[in-house]
């Protein structure tokens, strides 16, 4: 039981993270089940601009649609742009961090190199850059936003590498003729994973802010689509007269990032061994 006591005490971040992350996944799924109504089909003048009520449980817009349909519905844009920008990502990182702790010399400094580059750019005037290249649009976010955050797994993946590569099991790899395709990627990548993993899912809280950002700019999401960044922005003229038009897509950016940093945190308190012993003493 004191064990147990321990465990949960320790944990309570992971367990808080992955149930808010799970309860936005799930509302993603089901937004056609969840929503009352249609988020942009829905429109009825008549009811503009209502407060909360039986009825509309979030209020309406100017444009007499649903806020809590949008919201339910902004979830799946907000999640799909996260997930996948931070895999891009994160692909990216692990290619170029594993390869330069591997190979080291001209391809390590030249790896480095760019990486520097990255981590002195903001990542949002970084993706500012590449949207006004591309133009507005989804697919230029998906983009612009996954070619932007991968310079932190890049140093953790060539760190690790770098402390790995000369443990034992790596030189038995060599000794019994592995490529060295195989092992970065089969002996060493396995046994690295776990703070890629961490630096993964803060990526992800880190991603959704910026898409908010840049639906809040007007580079995003197009309307009439429903994105909790551009709700915010369609709502700035209201929101002395009409605050429940920004407040609950607000709430819901403040959640979802929350959800995924304590989610991380928590990962990092599981996968990381100094932590553990930390904990037990």
């Amino acid at each position: 039981m004191n064990a147990f006591y321990i465990f949960f005490r320790n944990r309570i971040n992971l367990f808080i993270g992955g149930a808010i992350v799970l309860l936005f996944i799930l509302m993603a799924v089901f937004a056609p089940v969840l929503a009352p109504y249609h988020p942009v089909d829905d429109a009825n003048l008549m009811v503009a601009e209502q407060p909360p009520d039986g009825e509309f449980w979030f209020g309406t817009d100017s444009q007499g649609r649903d806020i809590l349909s949008r919201v339910i519905y902004g979830s799946r844009i907000s999640l799909s742009i996260g997930l996948v920008t931070q895999l891009i990502n994160t692909i990216i990182g692990i290619i170029l961090g594993v390869t330069a702790g591997f190979f080291g010399k001209w391809w390590d400094d030249l790896v480095m190199g760019l990486t520097s580059i990255m981590l002195s750019i903001p990542s949002l005037i970084f993706a500012l850059a590449v949207m006004a290249l591309l133009g507005p649009g989804l697919v230029n976010v998906f983009i612009a936003l996954g070619l932007t955050n991968w310079a932190y797994t890049c140093r953790i993946a060539r760190s690790q590498v770098l402390s790995a590569r000369s443990l034992d099991y790596v030189t038995a790899a060599r000794a019994l003729g592995y490529s060295r395709a195989r092992i970065m990627f089969e002996q060493i990548l396995p046994n690295i994973l776990g703070p890629i993993l961490v630096i993964g899912t803060l990526g992800i809280a880190y991603a959704i802010l910026i898409e908010a950002s840049l639906s809040f700019l007007g580079l995003g999401t197009q309307p009439p689509n429903p994105s909790w960044g551009g709700m915010l922005s369609n709502a700035r003229e209201q929101f002395f007269t009409a605050y429940w038009i920004s407040i609950f897509p607000g709430i819901a950016i403040f959640l979802t990032v929350l959800g995924f940093n304590l989610l991380g945190d928590g990962l990092r308190d599981v996968l990381d061994p100094h932590s553990v012993l930390k904990h037990q003493k």
